[in-house]
């Protein structure tokens, strides 16, 4: 039998791993060590060596993109179709297994299954059932419960009542739910998996069956397991030793959303028979890349251990950049870019990694004052996401009160229990008589047109608007913003959305604070608008610039999260800075700090030629500007990896002086310095870009906070330390 094809492309420990005698087996897979590779000529061994039947063997992925690419893969080393192979996600396999079952599993066979967005609005309606107010009770919140229940395997009928009224709140919700799911045939995500798991539980026979038919099973990122799926993977593998995972404790990134890190080590406790094989030669990463991230991740206690090694050499040392605040390291990575595509470099082999979406804002910008394509992996661009289009359809209606589309936005969020019916008999109304919403509201008002309650709310929110205006009125703009986004309710109103995408659209929207702090306001533009009316214009042509499609060359941005699994030749991780990254919620939190640790090292391993981390000495953060220290993670890093670079003649560092100084000429200013200028007052330079007539100056003033000047009409002066 010729077993070359399977054989000859493997070292030494995939081969270890591949033809080993069945048995459990862990097989811990540093990042680029060729896990997908295992596990397909894993399962190429079992059927052409072994031979096994296809239909024995179960491969569990996490996305659909990694079955298909799994299933392809056997099929090209085999030529065999792998079509009825059981190959797919955790979801796609459940919902196999409850189509076949729909009557063991106590579901009609016409059963349909719930998307996220499904599932919200189902909850929405029950909370009209329960007379539920939204704005108290977020309805995303209830389904954050609800799922994060059904990951563990809880149904409502296991929870004890208790004293706690949220959870007294959340189990109503709950029992309410799974009523009008199971009269309905509605299935959700979390559903499927725990419905799965009570078929194979309560039915010995449908679990003796597949136990049988399913002599191998194999799982891929074992680490991101929650568990019901560990659950539901030990009862199909029970008393036999026949369950083959991959996965990387040092990978385990998803803790916030469910993963169990110990499922790692609850397996090896279950199978005391298993074998380990660690996989630790990297094909992907330079040698000094390599070398930090196994010193990185060294600091992190309980781990199982490896080191990541290649034959390709050191390398470029990985570039650390201090920069003076966050404009000034968008600044930096930017020009590194620009110069990397004029040197005929791919944009689509660089990416830009933050911890938090808020941070995407300054890059955005500066690559699109360059012109240099982008592409926002698995989200937004900053200006369309949906809180901050929120936050500015607010502050269009305090400057126009008759805008009908900021109006429709908003008259609603955050939720007043306006019902759908009362705005449409308000969008007639407007239509009939010519009418814009706003007007529309204060004559179905006064004509007694609507109910008590939807027109107290809508009174209420028409009232909210004018007291908005009247408060924010001479103010600077970033006071404006800020007053907005506090006094509308938005913050409050994401804070209660549970999990991290609350805390994301938290930050985001005092990120838009600083954005207004920093946006350059031409006093003599010729349509003589406001600052206010000319920030609105540049967020909405911002919003509508398109990013580039995934096909383009384009810089990818992205958060630490959204990276993995991916790698490009040049990575640049920004805000290496404590209480950023790691953020300030896990630095006194150890098990959360060692997460975040392990989302620094997955994100140094991305890069495959080149590195750069970059810091800002001086970050506005949550509307207030900070002065953090370098991140721990940073100071981790093996001196001799690591090469500080510094720009040239754009950015002078902070200096010291003494004594009085006289007026400069243009180019002659340090950053720190104080100047005065004829009506902003005085100030403290932060930060100077361009040359000649083109130069550009970014003063922090006491009295108007930072503008951007043209250092050639600026008029400044100096003013004694």
């Amino acid at each position: 039998m010729d077993i070359t094809s399977i054989i000859n492309p493997l070292n030494d420990a995939q081969r270890e791993a591949v033809s080993a005698p069945s048995r459990a087996m862990l097989v811990l897979a540093g990042a680029g060590s060729g896990k997908t590779r295992v596990l397909v000529h894993r399962i190429a061994w079992q059927i052409q060596v072994e031979g096994h039947s296809p239909h024995s063997i179960l491969a569990v992925t996490f996305t659909n993109k990694a079955a298909t690419e799994m299933r392809t893969r056997i099929e090209d080393l085999l030529n065999i179709s792998a079509r009825s192979m059981w190959i797919g996600t955790f979801h796609g396999l459940a919902h196999r297994l409850l189509r076949r079952h729909a009557k063991d599993a106590q579901l009609p066979e016409t059963f349909q299954v719930m998307d996220s967005d499904d599932q919200l609005r189902l909850i929405k309606r029950l909370y009209k059932n329960l007379n539920l107010d939204e704005a108290k009770w977020p309805p995303k919140q209830a389904q954050w419960y609800i799922n994060g229940q059904k990951d563990e395997g809880i149904r409502a009928k296991h929870m004890p009542e208790t004293g706690d009224f949220f959870q007294r709140q959340m189990l109503a919700i709950y029992k309410a739910y799974e009523e009008v799911c199971q009269r309905s045939g509605l299935v959700d995500f979390a559903e499927l998996l725990l419905r799965a798991h009570e078929l194979l539980r309560d039915n010995p026979e449908t679990l003796s069956f597949y136990q049988q038919r399913f002599r191998h099973v194999h799982v891929d990122e074992f680490q991101d397991t929650n568990t019901i799926q560990y659950a539901w993977l030990r009862l199909l593998t029970q008393d036999r030793d026949n369950l083959f995972v991959v996965g990387d404790d040092d990978q385990s990134i998803y803790g916030w959303r469910g993963a169990k890190i110990e499922n790692i080590y609850r397996f090896q406790k279950h199978f005391p028979n298993h074998k380990v094989v660690k996989l630790e030669r990297n094909y992907r990463s330079t040698g000094h890349i390599l070398k930090a991230a196994n010193r990185v991740i060294e600091h992190n206690e309980g781990r199982m251990g490896k080191e990541l090694w290649t034959e390709s050499g050191d390398g470029e040392p990985i570039s650390v950049y201090a920069a003076f605040n966050e404009q000034d390291e968008a600044y930096y990575v930017v020009e590194r870019i620009r110069k990397w595509v004029h040197e005929g470099g791919s944009r689509s082999d660089i990416a830009i990694l933050y911890r938090s979406n808020a941070q995407s804002r300054q890059f955005e910008e500066k690559l699109i004052a360059t012109s240099i394509p982008y592409r926002v992996y698995g989200g937004l661009r900053f200006f369309d996401r949906a809180e901050i289009k929120n936050a500015l359809a607010y502050l269009r209606l305090m400057a126009n009160p008759d805008d009908d589309a900021s109006f429709e936005r908003v008259i609603n969020t955050p939720t007043r229990g306006i019902g759908a019916k009362s705005l449409d008999d308000i969008r007639v109304l407007a239509r009939d008589k010519n009418l814009s919403l706003r007007q529309a509201v204060e004559f179905a008002i006064a004509q007694k047109l609507t109910t008590p309650r939807a027109g107290n709310a809508m009174s209420g929110f028409i009232a909210l608007v004018r007291s908005l205006a009247e408060q924010t009125q001479g103010l600077p703009l970033f006071e404006q913003v800020k007053i907005v986004v506090e006094k509308s309710g938005l913050i409050e109103f994401y804070k209660k959305e549970k999990g991290d995408k609350g805390e994301a659209r938290v930050e985001n929207l005092e990120e838009l604070v600083n954005a207004a702090r920093l946006y350059e306001y031409d006093q003599d533009n010729e349509e003589n608008l406001s600052e206010l009316d000319m920030f609105l214009t540049h967020a909405a042509l911002e919003a509508g610039e398109m990013q580039s499609n995934a096909e383009q060359d384009c810089v990818q941005l992205m958060t630490l999260h959204a990276a993995k699994g991916l790698e490009f030749k040049r990575v640049f991780m920004v805000g290496f800075e404590e209480g950023l990254f790691p953020s300030q919620q896990s630095v006194e939190d150890p098990g959360r700090l060692e997460e975040e640790r392990r989302l620094c090292y997955v994100g140094m391993t991305r890069a495959m030629e080149n590195l750069c981390l970059t810091y800002a000495e001086s970050r506005r953060l949550w509307g207030r500007e900070t002065y953090p220290k370098a991140s721990r993670f940073l100071r981790e890093i093996p001196a001799e990896t690591l090469q500080e670079v510094r720009m040239r003649a754009q950015v002078s560092r902070p200096v010291s002086f003494t004594g009085n100084m006289d007026s400069h000429e243009p180019g002659t200013y340090k950053l720190g310095q104080r100047v005065r200028h004829e009506k902003f007052g005085e100030g403290v330079v932060l930060q100077r870009e361009g040359s000649g007539a083109q130069e550009r100056i970014q003063i922090n003033f006491q009295a108007v906070g930072i503008k951007w000047l043209m250092l050639s009409y600026a008029k400044l002066e100096g003013v004694g330390a």
